[in-house]
């Protein structure tokens, strides 16, 4: 038999002593559950029997071992399992996991056991059974029953266990002294004991026996760790590191190559993409250096496909004019927040081709790619092949339904389609139904290389995150189909082989090999780092969202298995969740949300969102940004936490020292400090090795909590003032505080570069390498090191400024209504009519009332708005009933819009049966009937004498009122042309445009202006 178990697990040596007891012989394997090899084992420890079968529960083990002992042990059996095992985790914890509550419901249940052990010898009556072997291996990590009074029947039993043969046996294979419960932490995959809720015994009768023995967490603190914190804490003068020209991994070195996932070139990115990739990249390169590791981080912009056309479209640009604008704009942004790339590239490059056409033609001489005539969509009108971006409909697969998925993906269900299946598929550019014609394409022959690949995931995604994980594992189930990959555009890179030139590669073929051109375009030896020699290892972290997974998981491996070049493949796929806005989603159209120029205007400092939004990073499940919560931590964690930490500490240093780092003489105060550094100094280094950026900026901030504590509790500004013994005392307070503001500058920098670098300066020292195999704080500032002039490093941010920007971004800076109540009134109910058209649509495809719900709300909102509109407009805009002229033209306005409602209902009703859909437009239309029955019957009766109606304006140029329309009548086609793409980041801005010209012809002809014409209406 065999025991997993991890070092110092007390439930390991309780099964130990299980076998011991029972006279069978196992074997002990520490593991670690982060290892690929043991990605099976769930919890720790787990007992192997010799026919392999496996069992996890201690208690259940303990009945297997040893039977029949009676129902009184299987009771304390699951007592301890139940109650005592988390009370002890909770009451053992440290740090964040320390839990207060836990000590008066221990107090009851030692008095229980001492209780029992008063009427017995054991547990479970006059013979040792396992239950005593349960409870007494949860009590022998030290410190479990420190300082217990009143409790001498639990410690006789105690005792008495320990000197059994068989347990001094065990012991001396497993020495109490590394037994902890911190252990527990890291011994089962879905956090353990610390997870499972203290039950509330009834405690009028516990007593105090542990109480006021470890009130705090300091006295948690071990001998090996006071031992370990005053051994490490020396000077050691750091080493000139030179900084190599070109970075290139190293035999016999950690060398580790970073990649980011390319973004798309034809958009801003927000700050859910800049976390998602690029900044959290960034984060883990800058800690991999830190520690030493040869370190490489390439990413830069995807440039092909028909996203970039659509763009070049939109903006009358060639797609390259469209890939030059918008690369500088994407290297701004993340310059600007401190990106630190090593290159930063492009996938429209000559060294881009080369590979990806060299890929091709290994994976083609390799068996992988098949030839297959493929029924493609064509758009008769635009006369060309439909690139899947560029057409949408009714998403194929069962249960799902959704109404606009694209002709690759559905967004709803998230599984691939093949835009042949769509439901009544549409042309993103005219709207028309395309029609099915064949045509050849190439596709990588997936499920040939599934074999390989699922032996390759297996020993591979110990190092991913459960999101990468839980979606290639679905992909896999589901069974690999080929991809196609080839196209018939016209941007992209050409394929070369006969009979396919005039097509190109599709996106998701050639952009992963971005990562491997870039590289190229870094340094000519790139295939040191993507084919590195026999002897040399090299560790490749890609970050990205986790829509990206799949590209990286699936389909670029399988290629690269299939080239079998001996090409670095992906160790670590570190992938999001997805950030949200203030609980909404952004969007760049509305205005809602920040977006990576946005974050440069705000006046924050691009550190300061850094930290943000590696606090806010939504690494298990998705997150939000919140202005009150980016506030709140710029003013309570780094303003009064580690910047009044650092602060103070400089400031007496340079007041009362002369600028000048004092002598530590460590006390037993700062040896339990440093030892509780180290604590959390050994998480971040554990956390950063993840990628856990959240995890790391926890253990940073508890650094800098703990010095704070510490300065509180001594008081140096008391001691000053004393004799000399107490000013001696005072020196060595700041001394130490001085270099533990030196280690929190180290570990700040990954996250706030800036600022560390800032802090550097105040301390005059230099960036310190991080020793990730000895997490320990060591002495940077030795005695007589002067420091330079200290500064705050934060400025608060004010609830009036954070409310300001709240609205900014929040969609209040779109244009407001004009002052000018008619045409205000005139706006409003087109917004209405665009909102419940909008609203419409939604109801039909989608039955998930939290999506439609909010615009139901806002169309509510626009109604609310009109009415007031209409109440206080002047009388002098009231409709002139009683004249002729505008009698007849309203009749006559009316019976066109009718016309034109009858003939959208009939499409409606023709192109589905759902009244749900075309209901609210009859209602629509009956309206417009009552609307001219009224007109017909105020035309007749009104008096022959009424004023005729004004004229148009006398002063309009015709040429200029005819170039106008000329504009108007392009606009308005472009307008359509690109609402059909369905993008409204695109045509939004191009409708404002179409308005404004609008509203130049009606101040120039005297015409209602724009936002007056019914909806439907349009200009002759």
């Amino acid at each position: 038999m065999i025991i997993y178990t991890n070092e110092g697990n007390p439930l390991g040596l309780q099964l130990l002593m299980l076998a011991k007891f029972a006279k069978q012989a196992v074997k002990v394997q520490l593991v670690n559950l982060n290892d690929a090899k043991f990605k099976d084992l769930l919890v720790l420890p787990t007992l192997e029997l010799d026919n392999g079968l496996r069992l996890f529960s201690p208690s259940a083990i303990a009945k297997y071992l040893l039977v029949d002992e009676g129902q009184l042990r299987d009771e304390w059996l699951e007592w301890s399992a139940t109650l005592l095992a988390p009370a002890l985790a909770h009451h053992m914890a440290v740090g964040h996991k320390a839990d207060a509550n836990a000590l008066p419901v221990l107090n009851a249940l030692v008095k229980k056991l001492d209780d029992n052990l008063k009427a017995t010898p054991y547990l479970a009556g006059n013979k040792l059974t396992a239950a005593d072997i349960a409870v007494w291996s949860l009590l022998a990590p030290e410190g479990t029953l420190k300082g217990a009074q009143n409790v001498e029947s639990l410690r006789d039993w105690y005792g008495r266990v320990k000197a059994l043969p068989e347990v001094q046996e065990v012991l001396s294979e497993q020495p109490l002294k590394d037994l902890s419960f911190n252990a527990l932490q890291q011994s089962n995959r879905y956090g353990g004991l610390h997870h499972v809720p203290l039950k509330r015994l009834s405690l009028a009768d516990a007593g105090k026996l542990l109480v006021d023995t470890t009130p705090t967490v300091a006295d948690t603190v071990t001998d090996e760790e006071i031992s370990a914190a005053q051994a490490a804490f020396t000077y050691t003068a750091p080493k000139e590191v030179k900084e190599e020209r070109t970075i290139l991994p190293k035999p016999g070195q950690r060398n580790v190559l970073i990649t980011s996932a390319l973004p798309y070139v034809n958009n801003v990115p927000h700050l859910g993409n800049i976390i998602g990739c690029v900044l959290s990249a960034d984060i883990f390169a800058r800690y991999s250096r830190s520690a030493g590791y040869n370190t490489l981080l390439i990413c830069g912009t995807d440039e092909y496909g028909t996203a970039t056309e659509n763009k070049a479209l939109a903006e009358n640009l060639t797609p390259r004019e469209i890939c030059d604008k918008y690369f500088e704009l994407h290297n701004s942004i993340y310059r600007w927040f401190g990106i630190g790339f090593d290159y930063f590239g492009r996938t429209t490059t000559q060294e881009q081709t080369d590979i990806v056409q060299e890929a091709f033609k290994d994976v083609l001489s390799a068996g992988y790619i098949i030839k297959e005539s493929v029924e493609q969509l064509l758009c008769q009108k635009c006369d060309r092949f439909l690139a899947d971006r560029f057409v949408e409909g009714t998403c194929p697969h069962p249960g799902c339904g959704y109404e606009d998925a694209r002709g690759d993906q559905c967004d709803k269900c998230g599984k691939l389609v093949n835009a042949t299946e769509l439901i009544r598929p549409r042309c993103k550019v005219c709207n028309s139904a395309p029609v099915i014609r064949s045509s050849d394409q190439l596709f990588i022959d997936l499920p040939k290389a599934e074999p390989q690949l699922k032996d390759w995931v297996d020993k591979s995604e110990g190092g991913w995150t459960n999101n990468a994980k839980v979606i290639t594992r679905a992909w896999l189930k589901e069974g690999l189909k080929p991809r196609c990959i080839t196209r018939d555009l016209k941007w992209g890179i050409p394929v070369p082989h006969k009979g396919f030139e005039k097509k190109v590669f599709y996106v998701w073929f050639d952009a992963p090999f971005g990562y491997v051109s870039m590289t190229k375009r870094y340094t000519k030896e790139y295939q040191q780092w993507w084919q590195p020699a026999k002897g040399t290892d090299v560790e490749l972290f890609q970050f990205m969202a986790k829509d990206n997974v799949p590209f990286h998981s699936v389909v670029w491996p399988s290629i690269l298995l299939a080239v079998n070049k001996g090409h670095t493949l992906v160790s670590h796929i570190m992938a999001t969740e997805y950030l949200n806005y203030e609980d909404g989603k952004f969007s760049k159209s509305r205005g809602i949300g920040v977006f990576g120029n946005d974050a440069q205007e705000t006046g924050i400092p691009a550190d300061v969102w850094r930290f943000y939004l590696a606090s806010a990073r939504p690494e298990g499940q998705d997150s939000s940004f919140s202005w009150n919560d980016l506030a709140a931590r710029n003013n309570s964690e780094l303003l009064n936490n580690l910047g009044n930490f650092v602060n103070r500490a400089l400031v007496f240093c340079e007041k009362n020292f002369n600028s000048t780092v004092p002598e530590v003489a460590l006390t037993q105060d700062e040896l339990i400090l440093l030892a509780l550094i180290n604590r959390e100094l050994k998480g971040y280094i554990n956390s950063m090795e993840k990628a856990k950026l959240r995890d790391g900026i926890r253990h940073l901030l508890a650094v800098s909590r703990h010095g704070n504590g510490y300065m509180q509790t001594q008081q140096p500004w008391v001691l000053l003032k004393g004799s000399d013994e107490q000013k001696k005392r005072a020196a060595t307070i700041i001394g130490l505080s001085a270099n533990i503001a030196c280690l929190l500058a180290n570990l700040l920098f990954p996250y706030m570069p800036t600022t560390a670098r800032t802090l550097f300066s105040q301390l005059n020292a230099k960036q310190t390498p991080l020793n990730a195999e000895k997490p320990l704080a060591t002495l940077l500032l030795p005695a007589g090191h002067k420091i330079g002039k200290p500064a705050p490093l934060f400025a608060k941010l004010e609830q009036a400024f954070i409310d300001e920007l709240k609205g900014k971004y929040g969609g209040a800076q779109e244009s407001k209504a004009s002052p000018n109540t008619q045409t205000s009134a005139a706006d409003l109910e087109k917004a209405v009519a665009a909102q419940a058209d909008k609203v419409r649509q939604l109801k039909a495809s989608t039955k998930d009332k939290a999506q439609w719900q909010p615009e139901v709300n806002k169309l509510l909102d626009l109604k609310k708005q009109l009415e007031e509109a209409k109440k206080t407009a002047p009388a002098s805009t009231a409709a002139p009933a009683s004249a002729p002229t505008n009698g007849s033209q309203s009749v006559k306005d009316l019976e066109k819009a009718i016309q034109e409602q009858g003939d959208k209902v009939r499409k409606l009703k023709g192109s589905t049966k759902d009244k749900s859909v075309w209901q609210p437009e009859v209602d629509v239309l009956l309206g417009l009937k009552k609307q001219l029955e009224a007109a017909q019957k105020a035309a007749k009766e009104a008096p022959a004498s009424a004023p005729p109606a004004p004229a148009p304006s006398s002063a309009a140029n015709p040429a200029q009122v005819k170039a106008l329309e000329d504009k108007i009548a392009l606009q308005g086609e472009k307008v359509r042309t690109l609402k059909a793409s369905g993008d409204a980041s695109v045509w939004k801005p191009e409708v404002d445009i179409l308005l404004a010209l609008k509203n130049e012809l009606a101040a120039l002809t005297g015409a209602p202006a724009a936002g007056g014409q019914g909806k439907g209406k349009k200009k002759k």
